[in-house]
């Protein structure tokens, strides 16, 4: 049985013993588990029924802790006097005697670290002394928990215990830059905008759009198809009738079954908060009533709607 915990104190020790648990970021519920610990680290691709070429993100609790185990340029730098704690995550050249396991990585000469900004998550991070490697805690493939309970949803029962803070205040994952080129490389969009990193690196490259698995993944969030709820989702509609569901942003169209609007006053903070637990409610609630799809109307793609828009499009990916 899956406990629900208050304590940070409880968790990190359920963590020191090699036990998974879930826990509150700003962006989404994490799975930890003890980074140096292969079987631990093994476990939570095992528990979210995850490929293994799909590295793991790797929560540390200041940014010298990070850069600990990792080789971290001036941008580097920069950017976590930036951004940490918060949504934003850095792949950056492992370090020579780097105590996380290599399968976190994926295998990979490379890691995936950020420090989170939830006061839970970094209470947990110094009670437990060690790397937690987290990614989101759901089903492989399955849209992201943002509450307690979608976690439990998801995957009660199958990990020891879920620390709970409420629901998370951003609602999308972190942002993942790849900086181990010349020109960094946004892999991820999330929480922290495109815009707010040029400001103060400068120009970013483009992302693919799509990474093929056998090419290895730089980061978690590059799957074709990812964030999916159960019932097909339709993306930019303009129109939408009573057999779909509606999720809306600002007006909503007229004629659907069931709506769910993110903003009904078009704010995109609002949306990316509200974005993942709109496709859960709706995909259970119109499963339940019978319809046949979810309809999404259009984003904005300026800002967090960049992040936004790119969750949509994979959840409105086909299923591998």
């Amino acid at each position: 049985m899956t406990a629900i915990l208050t304590d940070p104190e409880e968790a990190a020790a359920l963590l020191r013993r090699g036990e998974l648990v879930a826990f509150p970021t700003e962006t989404v519920y994490g799975l930890g588990g003890d980074a140096c610990n292969e079987r631990a680290v093994a476990r939570i691709f095992a528990a979210k029924g995850r490929p293994r070429f799909n590295p793991l993100i790797c929560h540390l609790p200041e940014a010298e802790a990070a850069f600990a185990e990792v080789i971290a340029d001036e941008r580097a730098r920069i950017l976590a006097e930036s951004f940490w704690p918060g949504p934003l995550t850095l792949v950056l050249p492992r370090r020579p005697g780097c105590r996380i396991a290599l399968l976190a990585a994926a295998g990979l000469d490379t890691l995936a670290v950020r420090v989170p900004a939830h006061p839970l998550a970094l209470a947990l991070l110094r009670a437990a002394g060690r790397p937690v490697a987290a990614p989101s805690a759901n089903r492989s493939g399955r849209v992201s928990p943002t509450t307690a309970a979608h976690v439990l949803e998801e995957l009660g029962g199958g990990i020891a215990a879920v620390l709970d803070g409420g629901p998370c205040p951003i609602g999308l994952e972190s942002t993942v830059l790849d900086l181990t080129s010349r020109q960094a490389l946004l892999l991820r969009p999330g929480g922290v905008t495109r815009e707010a990193i040029e400001a103060v690196i400068g120009p970013l490259a483009q992302p693919e759009p799509t990474v093929a698995p056998e090419r290895g993944l730089r980061s978690p969030g590059q799957l074709a198809s990812h964030y999916a709820p159960s019932l097909p989702l339709r993306l930019a509609a303009s129109r939408v009738g009573p057999e779909e569901a509606l999720l809306a942003f600002g007006d909503p169209l007229p004629g659907a079954g069931l709506v769910f609007n993110l903003s009904a006053a078009g704010e995109l903070e609002e949306a990316a908060a509200r974005l993942f637990a709109g496709l859960r409610w709706l995909d259970a609630e119109a499963g339940r009533r019978g319809l046949s799809g979810i309809a999404a109307q259009p984003i904005p793609d300026r800002g967090l709607g960049e992040a936004i828009n790119d969750r949509l499009r994979r959840a409105a990916a086909p299923r591998a």
